[in-house]
């Protein structure tokens, strides 16, 4: 090959790249962006976790707006578990803990131990 061939070559791949980037543009433009579009506008729908139950099973947590839902999705189809969740594991958690009452180390301590607690 020549010097012109090898020129040649390098003109056309850049060519082609430069008409990729160009229609990518273009369909930006227009909308067909997808994922890739800009984070101007904040996102109202995502998955929060996906647990996989077993090869054909998973459960999913989406969350929509402020509320999240609980999906099971399955080979024979997909139901929803539990719709309506509060969004945030950790305000349910800090409300769940608040509602019960503190455990009491006497309670869970076998009847041998609390003996050899008592007598001095």
């Amino acid at each position: 090959m020549t010097l012109e061939q090898y020129v040649q070559f390098a003109s056309a791949l850049l060519f082609v790249i430069f008409l990729i980037m160009a229609v990518g543009w273009l369909l930006r433009r227009v909308g067909f962006g997808g994922m890739m579009g800009s984070n101007a506008r904040q996102r109202r729908l995502g998955v929060v976790e996906v647990l996989a139950l077993d090869a054909k099973r998973r459960l999913v947590l989406v969350r929509r707006d402020d509320q999240e839902h609980l999906i099971l999705l399955g080979p024979v189809g997909d139901r929803v578990v539990e719709s309506g969740v509060r969004a945030g594991f950790r305000t349910a958690l800090g409300d769940a803990s608040a509602s019960t009452p503190a455990p009491n180390p006497e309670a869970s301590a076998r009847p041998d131990e609390l003996s050899a607690r008592r007598q001095p």
